[in-house]
């Protein structure tokens, strides 16, 4: 799982497909839920597996030798990871094997990237070929385009005839230059809001006043708002929890709005396009800023820019008063990653799989760099060791923060029976209790060697004390690793309902 998490990680930053090599069966089943996380979160990835020698007496080189060639030799290898992968494939002979290679890779690089399984059979892989290349340009990926005349005319109306605009998307800034594309068209029209409803990748920046933060499909706006724009998004709001009024119109733009690997998805969108997030919403601003001009130059759109500095104001003192230390010393999360936010250069790379947390993290952070937060794709916990370990690879800066919490299962509970038995229950009746905690510096030193810095913060004082000594332990080049208890050393969670539901 690290591997494929590692190459997640690097892929996810970069856009290159990267490659993990694993043995046979076993080896396949070992990459866990990573597979899930890199289907999930869009990850060009190209898994290759061995398969068992699939003849016995020596017929062709390669044939079975040893005792486990029987034992891992299942009927269907591939399915075993292939409803997560976009491409699964068998490399029967070596003379095209470039071109197997080189198919997979085109199905993990087109939209909608993700995983490609590629295995073979021991007689293959020893199989005596000419040496033999390829023109690589003739393998590049598929390419969305965008919109056509009258859909940019269509959207870009609809956008600036609406009192409530808001734009929702989750994974739109994969693409780094779509971030500056969205700034452009909130810029054109005063008073679009943006929403996060992913959090897997940083989509718009924090410092812009069109930004309402990550909300896991839960957010008054969404209530409220008579046009929404979706855009690389996949759950957009929860209709159990919030959803848009009867009478708002709603347009679904996406690299996937089908969403072929759910067989439950649909929202009520008067259209639905396939097309590149960068692409259509450049579009639809060059409409918007050329052939309605007049229209938000005018005063109501001054009035709504100044509404939404305003509220945008609010919005980061409301943030700021959540980042306080408790009266006995100790802190939660929201101090934790308001402190990590000061003692982290501007530039740092997030690496967050911080679960029911993820917002709060989120509205600390306040990321504004394309490429500079990013989440584990899917639901997959144990992601950000090795996604963190690649994105540092794929970087020339360090790569900083992660947290985990297994505060879930309590929440799934309350959602459906919030007054029943187990709104009671204590984590350790629910069996969710992490107390008493494992010492996770000592694993981590043990881990290393003994070269890794290591430290444990349970209150303010030592949080203080301890975050610039760890930050120049990885400016010297050394990993670290502080643990950060929150609301003490019992590993405690809670602090009322949390800002993000699903």
């Amino acid at each position: 799982m690290v591997a494929l998490s590692m190459a997640d990680g690097y892929a996810r930053l970069t856009n290159t497909p990267q490659c993990v090599i694993v043995h046979v069966d076993v080896g396949t089943q070992g990459l866990g839920a990573a597979v899930h996380n890199a289907s999930c979160g869009r990850a060009p990835v190209l898994i290759f597996a061995g398969l068992s020698p699939y003849t016995i007496e020596g017929e062709y080189r390669g044939s079975r030798t040893e005792y486990i060639h029987w034992i891992q030799d299942v009927p269907d290898q591939k399915q075993i990871v292939s409803q997560y992968c976009r491409y699964t494939g068998e490399i029967k002979r070596g003379r095209n094997v470039k071109q197997l290679v080189n198919r997979a890779l085109s199905f993990a690089k087109s939209e909608p990237r993700g995983p490609v399984y590629l295995l073979g059979a021991r007689e293959a892989m020893e199989e005596d070929i000419e040496p033999y290349k390829l023109e690589q340009e003739h393998w590049k990926p598929i390419e969305l385009g965008g919109l056509s005349s009258k859909q940019v005319q269509s959207i870009a109306e609809m956008l600036v005839e609406a009192e409530e605009p808001l734009l929702i998307t989750g994974y739109s800034g994969r693409n780094h230059a779509a971030v500056g594309a969205l700034v452009e068209l909130a810029n054109a029209v005063k008073g679009l809001r943006v929403l996060d409803t992913g959090g897997s990748d940083m989509c718009f920046p924090a410092n812009h006043p069109a930004w309402l933060g990550l909300r896991y499909g839960v957010e008054e706006s969404i209530k409220t708002a008579d046009v929404i724009l979706c855009l690389d998004v996949d759950v957009p709001w929860i209709p159990t929890q919030c959803k848009p009024k009867a009478s708002a119109m709603i347009i679904h733009i996406d690299v996937d709005p089908l969403k072929q690997q759910m067989p439950v998805f649909y929202i009520p969108a008067l259209a639905r396009y396939k097309a590149d997030a960068e692409t259509a919403i450049t579009q639809i601003t060059a409409y918007i800023t050329s052939k309605l001009s007049a229209k938000i130059e005018s005063k109501v759109f001054a009035e709504r820019w100044t509404a939404l500095q305003e509220k945008h104001n609010a919005r980061l003192e409301l943030i700021k008063s959540q980042a306080k230390p408790g009266d006995d010393g100790t802190f939660a999360c929201s101090y934790l990653m308001s402190e990590l936010r000061k003692a982290l250069p501007q530039d740092t790379i997030w690496a967050v799989e911080a679960v029911t947390n993820t917002a709060f993290v989120a509205d600390q952070i306040q990321a504004t760099l394309p490429g500079s937060w990013i989440n584990c794709g899917g639901g997959g916990l144990g992601w950000s060791g090795g996604g963190a370990l690649g994105i540092k690879l794929a970087s020339d800066v360090q790569a900083g923060g992660k947290g985990k919490g297994w505060n879930a299962p309590r929440k799934s509970l309350l959602l459906v029976h919030p007054d029943g038995a187990g709104s009671k229950a204590t984590n350790e009746d629910l069996n969710i209790s992490f107390a008493p905690t494992p010492d996770y510096p000592g694993i981590a030193k043990a881990a290393s060697g003994g070269k890794c810095w290591t430290g444990v913060a349970g209150t303010v004082e030592e949080l203080a004390k301890l975050l610039p000594e760890a930050r120049k332990a990885v400016e010297d080049g050394v990993c670290a690793v502080l643990e950060a208890q929150l609301e003490g050393p019992e590993g405690k969670f809670g602090g009322g309902r949390a800002v993000t539901v699903g």
